[in-house]
């Protein structure tokens, strides 16, 4: 016997409260975990572009098209397929292919460089003239970078963080379908594979909360944070 809409959809009586919260704090931990990961490897990485780009010497030249190349190949590369494709890296660092733990080189490795290209933009970005007055006041490289490049910056940043941290979500929801457990895991295992919707439309309801707060949250704090 088919079921009707409100059957499909709203048997909510099917929902084990204790598996859709430890699937909640699964997602959270990924994304919590990674992102700590790729903001202190993207800022790096972006700040490396971007001072390679700047020098006209042959080796910064060369270093740049590497990093650069090195950046494409995993931005441009499928989540599920880049996670598959580490999976001896990820059993030899972490000792298991299963479980949240087990997501977090992928999802590092993924969206790092998408991150550092961001952060290269966003040092593109700042005023050459700021920085030009700085040198010309006596500061050194590194006083440029952290009291001038990064503060003008920060907005940009904020914002590139809020973008990586959302799709950081959806990865970890795919991650979720080949074994590493969080909502993603449970909409399809649970929802999907076992016929029971509910399952997989309150976990989907879950991830667009977390999203929106997360944006709401990058949005909020890249408004307060910029001087114009």
């Amino acid at each position: 016997m088919n079921k009707s809409f409100s059957e499909t959809y709203f048997n909510f009586e099917e929902i084990n409260v204790e598996t859709m919260q430890k699937a909640f704090f699964d997602t959270l931990y990924m994304t919590l975990i990674s992102m700590i990961f790729v903001l202190v490897i993207g800022l790096l990485l972006g700040l490396l572009l971007y001072t390679t780009r700047r020098k006209e010497a042959t080796y910064a030249k060369i270093l740049y098209t590497v990093i650069s190349l090195i950046s494409n190949i995993f931005r441009s590369t499928p989540f599920m397929i880049l996670m598959v494709l580490i999976i001896p890296f990820t059993k030899m660092i972490v000792g298991t292919m299963l479980g949240a733990t087990a997501a977090i080189p992928a999802l590092v490795l993924s969206a790092a460089p998408f991150y550092a290209r961001l952060v290269e933009i966003a040092f593109r970005e700042v005023d050459a003239g700021v920085l030009e007055a700085a040198e010309a006041m006596g500061a050194n490289y590194w006083q440029v970078i952290w009291k001038v490049l990064i503060p003008e910056s920060i907005p940009a940043l904020i914002s590139g963080l809020t973008v990586t941290s959302v799709s950081m979500i959806g990865y970890t929801a795919m991650a979720g379908a080949i074994g590493a457990g969080g909502l993603g895991g449970l909409a399809w295992q649970e929802g999907y594979q076992l016929g029971n919707l509910t399952v997989t439309l309150v976990a989907t309801l879950i991830i667009l909360v977390i999203v929106f707060i997360v944006q709401g949250l990058g949005d909020f704090f890249a408004k307060r944070t910029d001087k114009r």
